[in-house]
């Protein structure tokens, strides 16, 4: 089977981790290819993303790597077990860019979200009108088949909320994310009461950072932070106008823990969060 061109996030990052242990281990992938009779390259293409590997191989490189992190070996093994057309994001392969693709991946299978919003909703929270004038307003204005499926993905993205063990999630919005009347009042209005709605589920918060806080200034970023089952599968993923970025370093992941603590700390308690979108709402 010749190298996968476009690996999805989570397959990248089964073979980062092996990569991970191989190094940590002070292995050679010339010595690892050996231990799995395989070439070098293949190990490349595997620590790549760009071919997968057995579960077999998986537990025979951990055992040679010196790893006796079990929960760690079973999450890697549960990775290797996933295959393109099993999830519902895969209809849209081809259709929308991978990025698309690989944000649902990392929410599908995080144990908790949490969001860091300045100007605008997580997508799991948008309302379709407000999801499909985000859309209509990009540039160069997409083509009606695209802006469709994008706005048909961003709905789908709220299974994740309704499935029987959903995550446990929480979103920190900034006043400003609250004051843009985007697609005018109504729509506007319907995206915040959709918002109050969602915020009385149970495992779901969302904080408000309003204007008057003087402890937190960093609202340029907007940030999902997805917990793995293992905390060596975390996943930062950062929005920016030039496109996504997924981060796993342990420096990233510690930067970004930190930053959430301390935006939870300048935002208001839920009940407060709920009371304060209810008047913004009451203005509309």
């Amino acid at each position: 089977m010749p190298p996968r061109d476009n690996p999805t996030a989570r397959q990248a990052r089964l073979g980062g981790e092996l990569r991970k242990l191989r190094e940590r281990a002070g292995k050679t992938a010339r010595e690892a290819a050996g231990m799995v009779s395989t070439d070098q390259a293949k190990i490349s293409h595997i620590e790549a993303g760009r071919i997968g590997v057995s579960e077999d191989r998986i537990r025979r490189l951990a055992v040679f790597y010196a790893c006796d992190d079990e929960a760690l070996v079973e999450a890697l093994c549960a990775i290797a077990r996933e295959h393109r057309g099993q999830y519902w994001w895969d209809d849209y392969r081809g259709v929308l860019a991978p990025a698309f693709l690989d944000v649902a991946e990392h929410e599908h299978h995080a144990t908790e979200l949490r969001y860091l919003q300045p100007t605008t909703f997580p997508g799991t929270l948008q309302t379709k009108d407000h999801a499909h004038t985000l859309f209509a307003g990009a540039i160069p204005q997409l083509p009606h088949d695209e802006l469709g499926a994008r706005v048909e993905h961003r709905m789908k993205r709220r299974y994740v909320l309704e499935r029987d063990a959903p995550p446990k999630f929480q979103a920190i919005i900034h006043e400003a994310a609250l004051r843009m009347r985007v697609g005018g009042r109504k729509i506007a209005r319907g995206q915040l009461e959709h918002l109050l709605s969602m915020s009385r589920r149970p495992g779901l918060s969302i904080r408000v950072i309003p204007f008057t806080s003087e402890e937190f200034i960093d609202v340029t970023q907007t940030v999902m932070y997805a917990s793995g089952v293992v905390p060596q599968l975390d996943t930062v993923h950062i929005d920016t106008p030039f496109g996504g970025r997924f981060l796993d370093a342990t420096a990233d992941l510690v930067r970004y823990r930190t930053l959430f603590d301390r935006a939870e700390r300048a935002a208001l308690t839920a009940k407060e969060s709920q009371s304060f979108i209810h008047q913004i709402t009451k203005e509309l």
